[in-house]
């Protein structure tokens, strides 16, 4: 299975897509339907977020697994730093590696909802930056590590240089590529990446699309990540938020236009956070593929 790394090598955009492990054996049959169709759009990899603590781990791996084996798609294990310590880490990562998956993306992760009060002891990572350098030093150049960018500054740190600094280290300590957090804004994107640049980071930085389907429980999300709600989204989809169907449609064409822009401007492809769900990535990846 090729690494990231090699595909950026041949590619210069790439077209991705984000999952996450159901909790329900149900839900993870339907997940695998799912994957049957997006892996048929032609993906260069997809990745899965990661169950902190237990049997959510379990089932990142296992989906990552399945994209590879069974459609032969570079998968992306998603990795946290949170409720582990450092011997923990590098079991998971032995099991990463035996079953054949080349990528992760090193997160620091936030304490689950039911342990909030969770804080790093001695024997455990603060920050994802620790997190590459451990995979460097333990396992070589046998992973491709990415990592997460935040293009409007971390929720926890929104002085946006001093974030580009910390972005910084993540690549010093063996990272090799970026995605970024969902954004409406594409200047907030190109500027992050001229922050970047201007600190001497040549990697991609690859932009996370959001496709707006539900108005309400996207500004729940957003002010749970930090992402703006910005006035034009406001004024597209505040008026038509109890009509699902305008509000797919408006979801549609904003992603479309702020793709061809993305890629317009340079951006070395696009990351999709799907949902579980196959419309309404789809439709969009087929508009800006034309």
């Amino acid at each position: 299975m090729k690494k990231i790394k090699d595909i950026f090598r041949e590619k210069g955009k790439t077209f991705s897509f984000e999952l996450f492990p159901p909790k329900t054996e149900e839900g993870f049959r339907n997940l695998l339907n799912t994957i049957d169709g997006l892996c048929a759009l032609e993906p260069d990899f997809i990745s899965c977020t990661y169950g902190a603590g237990g049997g959510g781990r379990e089932k990142t791996l296992d989906v990552v697994q399945h994209i590879q084996d069974k459609h032969a798609v570079a998968g992306l294990a998603h990795l946290t730093c949170v409720l582990h310590t450092k011997e923990e880490i590098k079991n998971i990562l032995k099991d990463i590696q035996s079953r054949g998956i080349r990528n992760v993306l090193a997160l620091r992760g936030d304490p689950p909802q039911d342990n909030p009060r969770w804080k790093p002891g001695e024997d455990s990572f603060r920050y994802s930056c620790e997190l590459c350098t451990f995979i460097r030093q333990n396992f070589g150049d046998y992973f491709t590590i990415g990592v997460a960018g935040f293009p409007e500054g971390h929720i926890l740190c929104p002085d946006r240089a001093l974030d580009a600094r910390y972005l910084k280290i993540k690549i010093d300590n063996g990272a090799d590529f970026v995605i970024t957090q969902l954004f409406f804004d594409n200047k907030d994107y190109f500027d992050y990446v001229a922050r970047l640049r201007s600190l001497g980071v040549t990697n991609r930085v690859i932009p996370g699309i959001l496709p707006i389907t539900h108005y309400k429980n996207l500004v729940k999300f957003c002010a749970l990540c930090g992402a703006t709600i910005t006035p034009e989204v406001k004024e597209i989809f505040e008026p038509i938020q109890d009509d699902q169907e305008r509000t797919l449609k408006a979801g549609i064409d904003f992603a479309v236009r702020q793709c061809r822009e993305l890629l317009d401007g340079g951006a070395p492809g696009l990351h999709f956070y799907c949902l579980n769900k196959i419309s309404p990535t789809d439709k969009i990846l087929s508009e800006i593929r034309r």
